[in-house]
């Protein structure tokens, strides 16, 4: 287990009802309707949220890693992420993929930078060797 040297921000959300409810943050910047994937409810579900946070945190290790390697990252980088909800023995897991789009950039510079993101994204070291995560250069 990695222990934080120095906690930097901490992120605090307050949700009643699980997967039928709502969630809201300390400061009222997110507040959203909660519904079970798959079903014609109006709100949006963990599996989207994680989707959105990982995508997110990953494009900014990679904004960081840019700098440090004195690269400009194309205007028009993203990332589609998507978030597999399955069952695993006795339990239900999850699974991430980040499909990674770099345009005009070297391949071989672009997969570099991707590597090295992968290896200070928070996301990636919360999930490395937990669940199932596939980064792909698209």
């Amino acid at each position: 287990m990695t222990t934080l040297e120095k906690v930097l921000y901490t992120g605090k959300a307050h949700t009643t009802g699980g997967r039928d409810g709502q969630s809201r943050t300390d400061d009222g910047r997110l507040d959203i309707k909660l519904s079970p994937p798959g079903q014609p409810c109006n709100g949006t579900n963990p599996e989207q949220l994680f989707a959105a946070g990982y995508s997110a945190c990953f494009l900014g290790a990679m904004k960081a890693v840019a700098g440090k390697m004195k690269v400009t990252l194309p205007a028009d980088t993203a990332i589609d992420a998507e978030v597999d909800l399955g069952p695993i023995p006795n339990a239900y897991g999850i699974a991430a993929r980040l499909n990674i789009s770099l345009p005009g950039m070297d391949r071989a510079a672009a997969q570099s930078l991707i590597d090295a993101a992968h290896q200070v994204c928070p996301y990636s070291n919360a999930t490395r060797g937990n669940i199932d995560v596939t980064i792909a250069l698209v």
